[in-house]
């Protein structure tokens, strides 16, 4: 976590492990403590305790599950939004990806994302071999 985002999240109050548990819970995906532990890596006593210290703050809540009466699914509340959208804002504003113009950006995007995918041998993502014998002359 760079210095910049560390001192953000010290401003809210919030440790590394809380800030990266606001990260995950935005999602989208319908999220349980078992697995935000799984995703933050750590026990589930561990993800229970930080989600009670998340909900005193107001920042998430705890929903009844759609299909599981025993789980409950661990949401944002409109002020864990806002400080999620700080994150994400300060995280964008600051990341080395923001000097690239955005047809770099996509670029780049594409070639993460074969690697990812592993859609393409070795050294045929998008001209890298060209790129290389070029660079061999």
């Amino acid at each position: 976590m760079h210095a910049e985002l560390k001192e953000l999240a010290r401003e809210a109050g919030l440790t590394d492990t809380q800030t990266d548990a606001l990260w995950r819970l935005s999602r989208g995906r319908e999220t349980t403590a078992g697995r935000l532990a799984e995703l933050l890596q750590c026990d589930a006593s561990t993800a229970t305790s930080m989600i009670d210290r998340l909900e005193k703050r107001g920042l998430v809540r705890r929903v009844p599950h759609p299909t599981d009466r025993r789980a409950k699914v661990v949401q944002l509340t409109p002020e864990g939004c806002a400080l999620r959208d700080r994150v994400i804002q300060h995280t964008t504003e600051h990341s080395p990806f923001a000097l690239l113009d955005h047809e770099s950006r996509l670029r780049l995007h594409t070639l993460l994302r074969e690697v990812i995918d592993g859609s393409r041998p070795t050294g045929q993502a998008a001209g890298v071999k060209d790129t290389v014998k070029e660079e061999q002359r």
